[in-house]
């Protein structure tokens, strides 16, 4: 089961109780609280320990990001495994020729999930080094945008896809998990730019990992799909694989640019994230256009769409 884990300040801890008053259970020994919701069973510690866990625990987790002091995104006993699995990628792999895959918006209730892979030849490797390619989490969007043109501008393979709100929310209510659509956004990325490399060297496939190897591949296989030759998983992967950090550049930046596009559409601007922002502003989009409205730009299953009915 996929988890994410954030060490909190007992003041956000206590804003978090709060907030998921309505959603709250027995907690275990040393809990401050446990909140249960569609997406994720969060447990809070006196450490300061925050546990989300569950099909997608990334969309409750993305709402306190921000607020995160330290922040590591795991699987069950994930560092052992890292250790010993087969998909575990080889240090060598960084310095090779090889594809990189990473996702956009998962955590956003407004806008799609954008996923973008990248293959990048040992020979370029360096030279996006110095142009400031990194994990995209730690560059403002102006500099992300910029990036993304400069990756374009050396030609570098890339496959994208976008799946637009719509799209996103009937599959949710077909009783597609996030994270199986997120393995589906992948594998047909990593498909697409395979084929369109053509022999070129590649010495393996690295996914920047959302849930356990095991999981996604049960996804794609659900689907009658199976897993690429030399595939591997890798939390924070963007900080190790320059072709990781490219992909997470060239998603973020499709998904900036849907935001802009839906933005447009609805006539306001659509704030990022899961905040008391976006909650006051899904109220008042409900209140000018009525709630059908969110489905063609928002992400409806999330706690969100309740919690905006408060500014009602």
């Amino acid at each position: 089961m996929p988890q994410t884990v954030y060490v909190l300040t007992t003041k956000t801890i206590n804003r978090m109780k709060i907030a998921y008053s309505s959603s709250l259970v027995s907690p275990p020994q040393g809990a401050v609280f446990r909140a249960k919701t569609e997406n994720a069973v969060i447990t809070a510690y006196k450490s300061g320990k925050v546990l989300f866990q569950g099909n997608s625990p990334e969309v409750e987790a993305q709402q306190w990001a921000d607020q995160a002091g330290n922040l590591s995104t795991v699987g069950k006993s994930n560092h052992k495994q890292q250790a010993t699995t087969k998909y575990t990628p080889p240090s060598t792999l960084f310095n090779s020729s090889h594809i990189g895959s990473d996702e956009a918006g998962t955590g956003d209730y407004f806008g799609p999930i954008t996923v973008a892979c990248v293959y990048v030849g040992q020979n370029q490797i360096e030279t996006l080094k110095e142009l400031g390619v990194k994990d995209s989490k730690n560059l403002t969007d102006p500099t992300i945008k910029k990036l993304s043109k400069e990756i374009v501008k050396m030609a570098i393979p890339y496959s994208l896809l976008v799946l637009h709100n719509k799209k996103y929310n009937t599959l949710q209510k077909k009783g597609w998990t996030q994270s199986k659509m997120k393995a589906m956004l992948h594998h047909h990325a990593i498909n697409s730019l395979v084929n369109k490399i053509g022999n070129a060297p590649l010495n393996g496939i690295l996914v920047d990992q959302f849930c356990e190897p095991a999981v996604y591949i049960k996804h794609i296989s659900t689907e009658k799909q199976s897993l690429a030759e030399k595939t591997y998983f890798m939390t924070k992967a963007e900080s190790y694989s320059i072709a990781v950090a490219a992909g997470s550049i060239i998603a973020r930046t499709s998904f900036l640019k849907e935001m802009d596009k839906l933005s447009e559409m609805v006539g306001a601007t659509l704030p990022k994230g899961a905040s008391k922002k976006v909650d006051q502003t899904i109220a008042k989009l409900i209140n000018d256009k009525g709630e059908a409205s969110l489905n063609a730009c928002a992400k409806t299953h999330f706690a969100n769409t309740k919690k905006a009915r408060a500014y009602l």
